[in-house]
């Protein structure tokens, strides 16, 4: 008699084999076999469970290297694959070396050998998708209340008026459970499911378990054949509660306990901290309570947009363009993009900066798009940004809180503060200097006076306050928000600028006009605004070394040179910054408060991203396309790249990465910059056609490889009238080290349970060298061209 059809029963014995109670358990579970049969069952059992002897040795057997494994003073030869299935072997087995680990690893070795051998015949009829992205989901931090053991059990589940279907628990907690079931199922999913715990309720008799109990869907995914749901118990009584408690007390020692959702959660924190330092939009929090936008979060990268609002007495004008009315505007009218849509030019009159901004809804209301985008993108101060809005949702909580008795509530006083912020804004500066042409041909003849009633309100104090992301920081003083003049000389080159900020030793400066400076020689820096509060002090020829120049040499990072002797500049500056810190503006703060304030906002901030980051990983040969970072709400670029797919969580960039794409566009670029540069970007045009079965066809080219400006607008209108168009801004620079610290626990807890996965999750993290988004564009990239936009009007 085969035992083939039994292999499920076999499987559900063998983690059971050397508990003392297994006689009672194989009762149980075969009462209704006949003798033969458990006859048969137990003889293989207890085959399987027997001591083995033998050792495994797989040198002349494996294409991948192997090392010597020592167990219990056995010493086998695996590769790496065989080493993770002897581990899990020995764990079913309590640790014992039996015919079942035996011939457990060597079938698990001769399955992807045979495997390793059809992958030619498969790929003669499939081409490979080298471009076949897996979806990380950041700003989920799952709150583990309650810990989950892997137990597998028989489950049936039903709905009112769609029947029952039998499956499996894959593991099991006092609130919810992970099932699976057939991928054909009759279920509903947004509804409730009603579940048996069959194995259970022949075990233990309570009312709960033989009528079932109901569970919520939180998340679903299928593979092949099999779906798999992860659901939230919502019905029954304590006493189950307490069943269900004591079941995973007792059985603790026995079984792994699930770590699969706290991997999942710290895998989305170790890419955030990959991310986050390279944040090129300003998030601001809008307070219900004074109704004004009341913080704003400062990453590495979004310092110039802040800095671009700061006047000369170094307050922010950002208020004044951002004006309740129209907050509210946008947030009454989410659905019309015009609304978020700013323009924005500043003008220098006697010494005085004068800020001046209007939004595509206002413009177009008082007819005068054509005159504010033909007369402001001529200045250099010429500026594009887009205002995203979100309603924060409290419910969520604003702390993480991924493992088991995890505090999730910050200190009252953060906690308070969070609860009064009802919207979350991103301010995305949409610039392109390469535009400004296009721009520039809306100019008409109009009187460019009327552009007065755009004039922003001047603030003369401080209304949002910045709160830094904690992350080491580049220099290792705190930064001081800091306008002055600064001269820079260096053999024959000469530049003026402003600086934007100031430390005890360095500062950033931003010039009137791009200069290249050699990196290699000192830098003489004179400060002639300082001068006239300096007395005796001699402000100028002080030697500076550059430390790094941005947007084509026109921004500057400086650092003092330090020689045997004070630093005049750097002993000023000390002082200035000692006398007046509560007048300037710091960027970044070290007590506690903020810290948990910063943490709290970026939890909030992860939950809503409108781009899509992206990761690159080295490989053995070359790099690769790591994965997305995907939010746990819809977005249309993800989902443009998910349309072709079967799997969720999986994204095919082919269309986009393609025929070099990626190595010429964006890893070959990256491999040049270093952690410390800015992002910078590219843009990319796309045609989105539809065809039969819900496919689509996505045409992706570089803009700038559009030979002009009437290839671009044909390019756009052929787009609009065969399907869609969408433009996209790719961004791209080079990732730091990974921020273990900041995953400490997560990887500590994982390790307990599961070091292998601890192992792999932080070698996947350090194998990330390069990091950018995929942004959205497509409203500003159609305004650039004013024939498209009449031609619209007509229609």
């Amino acid at each position: 008699m085969s035992l083939d059809s039994h292999s499920a029963l076999i499987e559900q014995l063998k983690p059971l084999l050397m508990e003392p109670n297994f006689q009672e358990i194989f009762q149980e579970l075969t009462k209704d076999e006949d003798n033969s049969t458990r006859f048969l069952l137990k003889m293989e059992l207890n085959r399987l469970a027997s001591p083995c002897t033998r050792i495994i040795d797989l040198r002349d057997k494996s294409e991948l290297p192997c090392t010597e494994v020592e167990h219990r003073q056995r010493r086998h030869f695996l590769d790496a694959p065989a080493k993770e299935r002897l581990r899990e072997a020995l764990s079913l087995y309590r640790n014992q070396y039996t015919l079942g680990v035996y011939e457990h690893v060597l079938a698990a070795h001769q399955q992807r050998r045979q495997k390793l051998r059809q992958t030619p015949l498969i790929t003669e009829n499939t081409p490979p998708e080298p471009f076949m992205v897996p979806g990380v989901v950041l700003g989920n931090y799952v709150n583990r209340t309650q810990e989950r053991m892997n137990y597998s059990i028989r489950i049936a589940a039903s709905q009112a008026g769609r029947g029952e279907l039998l499956g499996t628990s894959v593991d099991l907690s006092v609130g919810g459970a992970r099932i699976r079931l057939n991928a054909n199922h009759p279920f509903d999913l947004d509804k409730p499911l009603n579940l048996k715990l069959l194995d259970l309720s022949e075990e233990y008799y309570y009312r709960d378990l033989q009528q079932g109990v109901e569970y919520q869907v939180v998340d679903s995914h299928t593979h092949g054949a099999f779906i798999w749901l992860r659901l939230k118990r919502i019905g029954g009584s304590e006493a189950l509660s307490e069943l269900l408690g004591n079941l995973i007390r007792g059985y603790k020692l026995r079984y792994k306990l699930d770590v699969n959702d706290v991997q999942a959660t710290a895998a989305g924190l170790g890419f955030e901290r990959h991310y986050l330092p390279h944040l090129p939009h300003l998030p601001l929090y809008f307070n219900q309570h004074t109704q004004l936008l009341s913080h704003m979060l400062i990453s590495r990268d979004n310092q110039q947009m802040v800095h671009y609002f700061q006047d000369a007495q170094d307050v922010s004008q950002l208020p004044a363009m951002l004006t309740p009315a129209r907050l509210s505007a946008l947030i009454a009218q989410p659905d019309n993009p015009d609304h978020g849509l700013f323009f924005s030019f500043t003008y220098n009159a006697q010494g005085q900066l004068f800020f001046y901004s209007a939004t595509l809804a206002e413009l177009k209301t008082k007819g005068m798009l054509a005159l504010f985008l033909g007369f402001a993108s001529s200045k250099p101060s010429w500026r594009i940004f887009k205002l995203t809005q979100d309603k924060i949702d409290h419910g969520k909580g604003y702390r993480r809180a991924t493992l088991p008795a995890d505090n999730t509530q910050y200190s009252p006083l953060i906690e308070q503060q969070l609860s009064l912020f009802s919207h979350i804004f991103q301010l995305i500066d949409l610039t392109n200097e390469e535009a400004k042409r296009h721009y520039q041909t809306w100019l008409n003849d109009a009187d460019a006076n009327a552009l007065k009633s755009f004039g922003q309100t001047r603030l003369t104090t401080p209304q949002i306050k910045p709160i830094a992301l904690e992350f080491s920081e580049r220099r290792q003083e705190s930064r001081f928000v800091f306008k002055t003049l600064v001269t820079i000389s260096q053999g024959e080159l000469k530049a003026t600028g402003l600086s934007l900020d100031i430390s005890n030793r360095g500062l950033q400066v931003t010039l009137d006009n791009p200069v290249e400076f050699v990196v290699n020689k000192p830098l003489m820096l004179s400060f002639p605004k300082l001068q006239t509060i300096a007395g005796k002090t001699q402000l100028d020829n002080l030697p500076y070394r550059l430390v790094r120049s941005r947007k084509h040499g026109q921004a500057l990072h400086l650092t003092a040179i330090m020689g045997h002797g004070p630093h005049v500049g750097v002993a000023f500056l000390t002082k200035l910054i000692s006398q007046n810190k509560e007048k300037l503006q710091q960027l970044t703060e070290n007590n506690s408060e903020v810290k948990e304030l910063a943490d709290g906002l970026k939890n909030i901030l992860m939950r809503d991203l409108h781009a899509v980051p992206y990761f690159i990983e080295k490989t053995t040969k070359s790099a690769q396309m790591a994965c997305l970072g995907v939010t746990t709400q819809r977005d249309d670029i993800s989902d443009l790249f998910a349309t072709n797919t079967v799997e969720s969580l999986q994204y095919n960039l082919a269309p986009l990465l393609k025929e070099g794409f990626f190595k010429q566009q964006l890893l070959d670029p990256i491999r040049q910059m270093k952690p410390q540069q800015e992002m910078d970007f590219i843009e990319v045009f796309i045609q989105l056609t539809r065809q039969s079965r819900g496919q689509i066809h996505l045409k992706c080219l570089l803009a700038n490889e559009i030979v002009d400006d009437d290839a671009q607008l044909a390019f756009i209108r052929q787009s609009q009238l065969t399907g869609r168009f969408i433009a996209l801004r790719l961004y791209r620079g080079a990732a730091e080290k990974p921020d273990m610290s900041y995953l400490r626990r997560e990887l500590e807890y994982i390790n307990i349970h599961a070091s292998h996965k601890a192992k792999q999750l932080e070698d996947q993290l350090w194998r990330i060298i390069g990091v950018g988004e995929l942004l959205n564009i497509t409203q500003e990239v159609e305004l650039r061209y004013p024939a498209l936009q009449r031609g619209l009007t007509q229609e």
